[in-house]
C-alpha cells in the first residue's frame, strides 16, 4: 500500500504518487494518520494526470 511504501523510506527520501484525480482525500489521510511526518508538494495538477511527490522528515 501507500502507507507501507511510505514507512519503507529514510528520512529525507520521497516518493512520487501519479493518478487519474486529485489525491487530495490521501492527503487528509496523512494529515491525520502520520502527522508531521511528510511534506507533500504538487507536481501536476489534472485534469488527466495528478502527480505528488511525498517525502518523509
Amino acid at each position: 500500500t501507500i502507507f507501507n511504501t511510505f514507512e519503507a523510506l529514510q528520512s529525507g527520501e520521497c516518493m512520487e504518487l501519479i493518478n487519474d484525480h486529485d489525491p487530495r482525500p490521501l492527503h487528509y489521510q496523512f494529515i491525520i494518520e502520520r502527522p508531521d511526518t511528510f511534506e507533500w508538494e504538487y507536481l501536476e495538477e489534472g485534469p488527466d494526470v495528478w502527480r505528488v511527490a511525498i517525502t518523509k522528515r
